[in-house]
């Protein structure tokens, strides 16, 4: 099974990236296919921790393989400082190891400061963006108006796409009260870090689909959660690229044939970080607790993650728009000492009907009431546990109501931060 895809099954921060790592040990090739640096996927060995936004989490591990594909949108500036952070690390011995899509967005700076001031033009009504410039740039993705990374090589042509857009943006930042920039002014910043991206500008399409062809083990990496689907997530309080499983197609440049398996992440609970419905959160000290115990911070902004028990009946949606074939449910270790914990089954709407599916609107979020199964908790380190047999008798019942609840089998626990904390059941490319 050489094409494995590994999606959030939540609202992101799901602890994709230390799965990445894990799996990484067997793929040949790991491929990003959307999103930008508005992810941070946390990686833990040891005593050392990598943050990485762009390059994708199979880089510690030397004989692996790493595309950056076509529907993610680069930053220069943290693409080139993250290659840097790699090479300085030892990782990047050789610069084949990395290819990034010529066919990829560039985020420019007028996304940024457009991003920045049109949620401070929200007041009240933010929506909770990285102001990372993100959304703008895929705007001009959608409006056939986006600046590749084929152009690093042309600064010349950079400039004249410059000269095209800047009219425009800036009659839009002066319209927010920014002030306009022009061609010059990022040409010049964009070339300080051209030279160091340069060598990794590829066709990654063909990368991957040689890679599948000749029977190599490739892993889709995805970012963000299928809750925050521009389209199937909660819009408006969603990101601004596909996040299912069906954009590692698009987002590579292969065909759906080419996938055999799709693992979901989820965590034994809910996170959500900025805006938007939460409908199991937990508030009070309870939340505060399991905040601080899980290290509930935004990889990427350092934001407070709201925190919420475990949704079924979201898990369930998530499940079905991606086609989900297995789970890995992460940070199991960290409900220990909550007792009783409580699980969301379903929902009853306004009209009193019951869904076993989340509600996929914030209307309807909002007046939908969650229904609880309340079910006892356990004690003890699970950090410290190597076997499946010696997990506590009430987390191995946790784990059974998940799968037995939607049908799908769980094939990785994650016990603690590091890639050595988890218990492997089946590996996705054992066939």
């Amino acid at each position: 099974m050489p094409g494995v895809v590994i999606v959030g099954a939540q609202w992101g921060d799901e602890g994709k990236g230390k799965i990445v790592d894990l799996l990484s040990r067997q793929a040949n090739v790991v491929a990003r296919f959307q999103g930008g640096n508005n992810a941070g996927h946390t990686l833990v060995v040891g005593s050392e921790k990598t943050v990485l936004h762009l390059v994708p989490s199979g880089i510690l591990h030397e004989d692996t393989v790493c595309v950056v594909g076509p529907g993610v949108v680069v930053d220069p500036k943290v693409l080139a400082d993250e290659l840097k952070l790699v090479r300085d690390k030892g990782l990047l011995s050789n610069p084949q190891r990395v290819g990034v899509s010529a066919g990829a967005a560039m985020i420019m700076p007028y996304h940024k400061a457009l991003d920045h001031a049109r949620e401070i033009a929200r007041g009240d009504r933010k929506i909770g963006t990285t102001k990372r410039g993100i959304g703008p740039a895929y705007e001009d993705v959608a409006s056939r108006r986006s600046i590749d990374v084929r152009t690093l090589f042309d600064m010349d042509l950079l400039y004249a796409r410059l000269e095209a857009v800047l009219p425009e943006k800036n009659a839009l930042l002066n319209y927010y009260k920014q002030e306009s920039m022009s061609a010059d002014g990022i040409v010049a910043e964009i070339n300080q870090y051209a030279a160091a991206i340069r060598p990794h500008i590829k066709d990654t399409g063909i990368m991957v689909h040689r890679a599948l062809r000749d029977g190599q083990k490739v892993l889709f990496e995805g970012a963000q959660g299928a809750l925050l689907d521009v389209r199937h997530g909660t819009v408006p309080f969603v990101t601004s690229s596909h996040t299912v499983a069906g954009a590692a197609c698009t987002g590579s440049g292969i065909g759906p044939l080419r996938l055999d398996s799709v693992l979901g992440i989820a965590k034994a609970y809910v996170t959500r970080v900025g805006s938007g419905p939460l409908p199991t959160a937990i508030g009070g000290d309870l939340e505060d607790q399991l905040r601080h115990n899980g290290g509930e911070f935004g990889a990427t902004t350092g934001r407070p993650r709201r925190c919420a028990w475990l949704d079924l009946a979201a898990l369930r949606y998530a499940i079905r728009i991606n086609g989900i074939s297995e789970l890995a449910v992460t940070k199991l270790d960290v409900l220990s000492g909550i007792d009783p914990l409580k699980v969301c089954v379903e929902y009853r709407l306004a009209d009193g009907t019951v869904t076993d599916e989340m509600p996929p609107t914030p209307e309807d979020l909002k007046n939908a009431t969650p229904v609880y199964r309340e079910v006892p908790g356990w004690t003890g380190d699970l950090s410290l546990v190597k076997r499946d047999a010696d997990l506590p008798a009430n987390a191995r019942a946790y784990l059974d109501l998940i799968a037995a609840e939607t049908g799908i089998p769980i094939s990785i626990i994650s016990l603690g931060p590091d890639r050595e904390e988890t218990l492997v059941r089946r590996h996705p490319f054992a066939g």
